[in-house]
């Protein structure tokens, strides 16, 4: 999966923005959601915080305070700091961060949590918990008829196939699992705070 990421670098965002190979899908009122997304991260209080598997940075870039964003490929850094001068990055392991205990307020995680299966679910947790005294993950909300749970081909420009493992969320599963409340809802996207 970190190959994968790495080679969608400079893609990525254009699932955001419904751009590129996103373009013709059908997925209405995204563009609304999305932005409401984007304003709940910029809402959230100014804290030291470590927003892992940061990738382009599309969501970092909203986040006040002091940020270091994390992510296992350089491609996506290299993104991430065009969009957000304001932070610092660091390439590392999510699941082992590199940062010494107590080391951040908060821990953000955008779409990360999704693509974890249970074992490294359990070791992010424990990470993140070590690292930060708060966690905020944003993942996708389960819509009717998709299945929560399950290995999806992904295609890039250069036309490679790609299999990944994505989980979406009733937004108080997602909350249960974590162990915190829900601080967001909307068609397309769920953040819980724990």
């Amino acid at each position: 999966m970190k190959t994968y990421y790495d080679r969608r670098a400079p893609e990525y965002d254009d699932w955001w923005l419904g751009h590129g190979l996103y373009a013709d899908r059908e997925r209405p009122g995204w563009d609304e959601d999305r932005r409401r997304l984007e304003e709940f991260v910029s809402r959230l209080p100014p804290l030291r915080t470590l927003d892992v598997a940061c990738g382009t940075g599309f969501l970092t870039r909203h986040l006040l305070g002091e940020v270091v964003g994390l992510d296992a490929s350089e491609r996506m850094l290299r993104e991430a700091r065009r969009q957000a001068p304001h932070a610092t990055f660091v390439r590392g392991d999510a699941l082992a961060l590199p940062f010494v205990d107590g080391s951040f307020d908060r821990l953000f995680a955008s779409y990360f949590y999704c693509h974890l299966e249970e074992q490294d679910r359990r070791r992010f947790l424990a990470e993140a918990r070590r690292v930060a005294s708060e966690l905020v993950v944003v993942a996708s909300r389960l819509r009717e008829g998709a299945k929560p749970e399950r290995w999806e081909e992904r295609v890039l420009k250069d036309g490679t196939r790609w299999t990944v493992f994505k989980r979406v969320f009733p937004a108080n599963d997602l909350a249960d699992e974590l162990g915190g409340e829900l601080v967001f809802e909307s068609e397309y996207f769920v953040a819980v705070k724990a």
